[in-house]
């Protein structure tokens, strides 16, 4: 199982929109996706080169690399990766410095702990040496990956997601790199 995290590109457009209808169609959360919930792709690989330079944010919103993760032996999209370069309150207290999601058709199969792995080492690249991932503390998938890779439990925190309703617990963990 090797995987690469790659910026997104039109080289992976229908792969980009497949994972997009799956999401919809399994009413899965976009962990990780930036704004592609919202966007159609177009406007979505736009705004991902707009915020890896800190370009056109939204308010309340820090620059952030997003990645899509490829099998290699295939040129398979198997997930997506976010890492947001700085902590704002908001980050800080919920989201942490890493969103990610593993396509629906791909979970099960490792590929969270290989991607976070892979996430870490472009953190450290961007000179983000204590990286701070939360999940829900329902997520016991998400929990493994972060134990995996060394993450150090801090704390739970109530969170009300406003979208949808729901008021959630979320573990933060921390990874020294």
């Amino acid at each position: 199982m090797e995987l690469k995290l790659v910026l997104p590109s039109k080289k992976y457009f229908a792969q980009i929109e497949k994972y997009k209808k799956d999401f919809f169609a399994y009413g899965s959360s976009f962990d990780g996706t930036g704004s592609l919930k919202s966007n159609d792709v177009d406007r979505w690989l736009k705004e991902c080169e707009d915020h890896r330079h800190g370009k056109n944010l939204p308010k309340g919103y820090v620059p952030a690399t997003q990645y899509i993760c490829i099998r290699k032996s295939d040129d398979k999209l198997v997930g997506m990766l976010q890492i947001r370069h700085t902590l704002n309150d908001f980050l800080l207290n919920y989201g942490g410095h890493i969103g990610d999601s593993i396509a629906v058709d791909e979970r099960r199969k490792g590929y969270g702990t290989l991607m976070l792995k892979l996430g870490l080492e472009k953190c450290k690249k961007l000179g983000i040496n204590r990286v701070l991932v939360t999940c829900l503390d329902t997520n016991v998938a998400s929990r493994k990956c972060i134990l995996a890779n060394g993450g150090k439990f801090e704390d739970k925190r109530r969170f009300v997601d406003k979208e949808n309703g729901k008021d959630d617990t979320l573990e933060r963990y921390w990874i020294e790199l």
